[in-house]
């Protein structure tokens, strides 16, 4: 059990150094790796999430929706097996909030499965701060008529960090919530402190670089 344990954080870790240095590639070459196990829902649906991440990143829509999509159904065996898994339930959640970018029809399929799923996460684990990360993702692209909105996503992301002091991605999405809010100075702090955390992470960067000073 130890080694097996050892082996998924050894797998999370570099699947997670793919996803920051944007290699496309890497993550494609392991989803093909982890494709071929018995059983391993969860790793096939992490990979997919991040080559859905890389995509937008790249502003690749289409094959960002195309990932994500590829996830779902590995997400779902994931969360049929262990229902009472709040980090399967988040990674549930979050592939069905990265299809609706791509086409915002697909919110009408995907959309409730995005909030119930992450709802559910935060209701079997309020104390994971990659939950919060999740919704207050979310709800930077819900818009406010729908219960989303900035302000809020910016709360979620506030409390990602309340619970996770080093957590480089929360200070990232804070950071792109708040130049949207119009906050541009707070924006560059909290996305420099984003890169001070992890510097291999490529979309920090870029986002650190379009931030204006003022």
């Amino acid at each position: 059990m130890l080694w097996f344990l050892f082996f998924t954080v050894l797998q999370a870790g570099v699947l997670e150094d793919a996803r920051d240095r944007q290699d496309a590639a890497s993550l494609a070459a392991q989803a093909q790796k982890i494709a071929s196990k018995p059983n391993a829902f969860y790793e096939l649906a992490v990979v997919r999430s991040y080559e859905a991440e890389v995509a937008m990143e790249k502003g690749d829509k289409k094959g960002s929706a195309s990932s994500a999509e590829a996830g779902i159904d590995a997400a779902r065996k994931a969360v049929a097996a262990q229902d009472h898994n709040s980090e399967y339930h988040r990674i549930l959640g979050t592939l069905c909030g990265q299809v609706i970018p791509a086409n915002v029809l697909l919110g009408l399929k995907y959309g409730r499965c995005a909030m119930d799923e992450v709802a559910k996460a935060i209701e079997l684990n309020p104390k994971a701060a990659e939950n919060w990360l999740a919704r207050g993702v979310g709800n930077y692209y819900l818009p406010p008529s729908f219960g989303g909105g900035i302000d809020k996503s910016i709360e979620d992301f506030d409390k990602a960090i309340q619970l996770n002091a080093k957590f480089a991605d929360a200070y990232m999405w804070r950071g792109i919530a708040l130049r949207k809010a119009g906050k541009n100075a707070e924006a560059r702090k909290s996305l420099a402190k984003a890169l001070e955390l992890n510097p291999k992470r490529v979309w920090a960067k870029t986002q650190l670089d379009k931030t204006p000073e003022k």
